[in-house]
């Protein structure tokens, strides 16, 4: 070998392990790259983007001075911004939300596995970014070297890498922090968070949602407002209806769509009868999901909106705070109350909130085995069974029953075909697409087969001679993955947000000491109702409530007379302490 060769091995830097380096700093970059792109550089506003961009760029300093390891920082900073980043996308697409930290400490448990199961594109997804990329981010490390400061003696390399960590986690710290440089972005607040598309940005200014917002009463509220001047009423002690509320999943009158002109479109649980003590809109606070937060507000009479973002979360955080309830009122007046819902009782911390809202019996699909796909005609068959065990164990006491059903949830993705006339072909093939036709085309099916299990329920409860109330309402809207607001609502003048109304109807077969006209209902009277239908005892909160209903014709935040809430608000918060603190 001639001498002046001897300094350039022949192709040494294209040999197995060089090229091997070579493509994983090239695969490093790109996926970098690739995450910066569709991730921070994605963001709505220009200072969302500089914010997440900080965020990625100093947790990659982070896990670089921790490992020296460049291609696997780079690696691991795109996969987790990625992942959050993909798993937002993928929960706005099916949920219409993005993913917000608080769910990661309420809603990782068996019950949502089995919701996220019912979507194969999520399935795949949750293995591909759960664990398969971990698992190929462990074998990365054993590759990558440390090449940072490699040719530093020890105690240089230490030093510079314990300074390097400290600046990058300082500037990470105070990205993460609400009152730091970034303060302007975390005070875009939850609401706007859950409706946008900075998913990045949405997910770590989530975090601090978790802390519950007091309801504060303006200076100047007029507290002289008399609330509890009927609390002196009594009821009538020899006639203590049993009462019954079924909560009708994702449930509307489809007449509300302009569109749905269709025979498919009247059903009868929505048109009054003989029996029919009122029944309306109903105003909800929620749409497309949380139906929990409908049940907290049926339960309490409060609306979860009040406590900022963590009212999303009201199992969690507000139901063991909670004085008054529905249950608890129905108690103190002699019943007996019992819940029967076709989901575990872990879902949603649902055990735990019915017993902070005074229910005596819990039946759960661990007794009963309903699940997604059970139709109303199933719940209401565990429902008989239920009823007649509690009527013949407890004769003498009259029984509360609130009744869950689950048919209507989302997704209404039956293929047409698979369903029967008329259903199996496009209901609307000249005015909707081909999504809203098979979303919309489900709803009415599922529907349809509501409205015969509701008319069977009725036949059976009212044939009997015992007192009898009968509510049942809708918790909120199905999304049908957001498209549904892309149809036109016909709605009562006055009702600003059209995606968060859907119906009522009360029935008894006795006639009420009052007549109640109510076209218009917000979710959180529904208790009260029930208790001055049935004519039963109150207590200074739900007299309150009573004669907030009345004094704003069933309206609350909309109430016509604004000065009102505030006194009244004063009145249950700051006087009868409706929630602990």
């Amino acid at each position: 070998m001639r001498p002046g060769l001897a300094r350039f091995p022949p192709m040494s830097w294209f040999r197995a392990p060089q090229r091997r380096t070579v493509l994983l700093y090239l695969l490093a970059v790109v996926a970098y790259v690739a995450m910066l792109r569709f991730g921070p550089l994605n963001e709505t506003t220009h200072p969302e983007r500089v914010f997440a961009t900080v965020l990625a760029g100093s947790f990659t300093l982070v896990m670089l001075f921790l490992s020296r390891r460049i291609a696997f920082s780079l690696l691991v900073a795109a996969w987790l911004f990625m992942l959050i980043w993909v798993s937002s996308l993928l929960k706005d697409t099916y949920l219409t939300t993005p993913l917000v930290a608080p769910d990661l400490i309420y809603f990782v448990n068996r019950d949502t596995l089995d919701v996220v199961l019912r979507y194969p594109l999520l399935v795949t997804a949750a293995v591909l970014g759960m664990l398969l990329v971990p698992l190929a981010l462990f074998g990365i490390w054993r590759i990558d070297t440390p090449h940072l400061f490699a040719r530093l003696r020890p105690w240089p390399r230490r030093g510079l890498a314990l300074l390097g960590l400290l600046v990058s986690g300082s500037a990470l710290a105070l990205s993460l922090t609400p009152d730091g440089p970034f303060r302007d972005v975390y005070s875009k607040g939850m609401w706007l968070a859950m409706i946008d598309k900075s998913y990045l940005s949405d997910f770590f200014v989530s975090i601090y949602a978790t802390q519950i917002v007091p309801v504060k009463v303006p200076d100047g509220t007029d507290r002289s407002v008399v609330w509890n001047e009927q609390v002196a009423r009594t009821g009538d002690p020899a006639r203590k209806p049993d009462i019954v509320a079924v909560l009708e999943e994702s449930t509307f009158d489809p007449r509300m769509l302009a569109v749905c002109k269709l025979p498919q479109c009247r059903r009868k649980m929505f048109d009054p009868d003989k029996l029919t003590r009122a029944h309306g809109f109903l105003q909800v606070h929620t749409w497309g999901g949380g139906t929990w937060t409908s049940e907290f507000a049926l339960m309490t009479g409060i609306a979860h909106t009040l406590f900022g973002s963590a009212g999303l979360y009201a199992p969690f955080n507000l139901a063991p705070r909670v004085e008054y309830s529905l249950p608890r009122m129905l108690k103190e007046n002699g019943y007996r109350t019992v819940v029967i819902y076709p989901t575990s009782g872990s879902f949603i911390n649902a055990r735990n909130a019915y017993a902070f809202y005074g229910m005596d019996r819990q039946v759960d699909n661990s007794e009963t085995k309903l699940g997604w796909d059970s139709p109303d005609s199933e719940v209401f068959k565990v429902f008989d069974r239920v009823y007649a065990e509690e009527r013949a164990a407890h004769p003498d006491e009259p029984l509360f029953v609130l009744v869950l059903t689950l048919r209507q949830h989302g997704p209404h993705m039956t293929p047409l075909k698979d369903l029967p006339p008329p259903y199996n072909k496009p209901l609307f093939p000249k005015q909707l697409d081909d999504w809203l036709n098979l979303t919309l085309g489900n709803y009415l099916y599922r529907l349809e087969q509501s409205d015969l299990a509701m008319a069977a329920l009725e036949k059976r409860l009212f044939a009997e001679p015992r007192p009898l109330v009968l509510l049942h309402f809708g918790d909120h809207q199905p999304s049908f993955d957001g498209a549904i607001n892309n149809l036109q609502k016909i709605v009562p003048k006055g009702i600003t947000d059209p995606t968060k109304v859907t119906y009522y109807v009360l029935k008894s077969n006795f006639t009420p000491r009052e007549k109640f006209d109510y076209p218009v209902l917000d979710i959180i009277y529904l208790g009260g109702l029930l208790l001055d239908t049935a004519d039963l005892r109150r207590n200074d909160y739900y007299e309150a409530n009573t004669l907030l209903r009345e004094r704003c014709r069933g309206r609350y935040f909309d109430c016509a007379t604004p000065k009102l809430l505030d006194s009244y608000h004063a009145y249950i918060f700051d006087t009868l302490h409706a929630l602990k603190d």
